[in-house]
Order: C-alpha cells, then structure tokens, then sequence
C-alpha cells in the first residue's frame, strides 16, 4: 500500500512518532507548570515617594539589586529593528546612565550596529527578580563620539579589549579552531597594547521617551509607575498591571 494511502489518522510504522515522549528527555511543559515566580520576600514600593525624575529611581533601584544579591543587575535585553521593521532582541552589558541616557556598546558593523544605523531607536528591559522588578525604557539612540567610545572601551577590562579586538560579531564563523586562534592573537595583543584602538567599538546612549519601573505583588497587584518625558519635563502615571 502506498503510503499516501494510510489513513490520517493511521502511523505510518517507518516514520518515528512525534508526539511520543521519550522517558529520559525532560517534559518541557510539565517543568513549567512546576516553577514558581518570585518565591521570596517583595519589596514594598510607594510611587508617592517616587522622585520627579526617572535617572534617581533607577539608581536606587539598582543599588538595592545589588544590595539584595541580585546575580549580573547591570545586564539587560536590548530590542532592536532591522530595515524592514522586524524586533530583534538580545542581552547586553549597562555601560552607564546618566543625562545623555542609558549607555551600552558594541561593533557599528555588528547585527545590533547595523539595525542602529538604519533605525536609531531601541528599547531597554532590566529584570531583578530577587525583589520582583522590572525597568522598561524606550527611545532613540544616538553614537557617542569615537574618542568617548574608545575611552569606555579602554576603561574595562583586557577581556573585554581582547573581545573587542576579536571582531567580526555576527559574521558566520568557519570553525570553533578558528575562534581559538583568532582570540588568543587578540588576548595577546590586547596585554601587550592596552590602549589599542578598535574604530569599530562605538558606545550608544538611549534617551529615554518613556521609563516604566514594576514592582512585582504576590497577589498580582502589581505596581507599574510609567515616566514619560514631555516638553514641560517628567511625565508620572499609575499602569493598571
């Protein structure tokens, strides 16, 4: 009989099937009906006390992650579009935040650098859920000079100058020997050339249009205070959760 023939609802005995769970590979929908959200204390938060500026808040909140054990609080998601306007999203390194705007850095010609220059605008998300919280930002991107971009990069450490000087992100790779040898020239050069110049680093600042801090509730009474930036200054608003 041809194997057309088979009735759908019929297994064909030649083709494996699909639906069966192997008994040694772990159930991905039974592991997430196990897993619970923030089993530990949440921190009380009051938007009235909320200073009139996003920037202050942030700061206090993030020293309180740290203060709190959060692991990595200065890692965030960073959301981009590319040219034809579909999201793109990765996780990357805090450079700083101050009044020109939350600053992160990569290569200009990497994927991320690229969508940059065709659309300059992005959007930032932090997740510390050791206390429960989020801060959301969105709003355009600008490049900062290359001597500002040179001097961040040379402000961390030989790693990251070593990672820099590696190059080529989101290029196809040929082969994990080919990583090894390109990277370990890079570390050596960059021990031997701490202030080497890497012209495709570039440091970013997002100025946020819009800044949204949550405070996780365990009965889902979620506190979300939104900032947003108008011609008179600060904007502040309560967000049904």
């Amino acid at each position: 009989m041809d194997r057309h023939e088979l009735d759908q609802h019929e297994q064909d005995p030649h083709e494996p099937d699909l639906h069966e769970q192997d008994p040694h590979e772990p159930d991905l929908h039974e592991l997430l009906r196990s897993l619970r959200v923030w089993d530990v204390d949440l921190p009380a938060f009051d938007p009235a006390t909320a200073p009139a500026e996003p920037l202050a808040l942030f700061t206090a909140w993030f020293a309180q992650a740290v203060a709190a054990g959060q692991v990595e609080p200065h890692t965030m998601s960073l959301a981009t579009t590319d040219e034809e306007g579909l999201p793109d999203v990765r996780t990357v390194m805090l450079h700083g935040a101050d009044a020109s705007g939350w600053s992160f850095a990569t290569h200009i010609d990497s994927g991320k650098g690229r969508q940059l220059t065709a659309r300059p605008y992005a959007a930032l998300g932090f997740y510390w859920p050791a206390q429960g919280r989020q801060v959301r930002l969105r709003g355009p991107v600008t490049n900062a000079p290359s001597a500002e971009s040179q001097a961040d990069l040379h402000a961390r450490s030989t790693g990251a100058l070593a990672a820099a000087l590696t190059g080529r992100q989101s290029q196809v790779l040929g082969s994990l020997e080919e990583l090894a040898r390109t990277s370990e020239a890079a570390w050596e050069r960059a021990r031997r050339e701490p202030d080497a110049a890497v012209p495709t680093w570039t440091l970013y600042h997002l100025r946020p249009q819009t800044v949204e801090f949550f405070q996780g509730d365990a009965r889902r009474r979620h506190v979300r205070l939104n900032y947003r930036r108008t011609e008179e200054g600060w904007a502040k608003e309560l967000l049904w959760p």
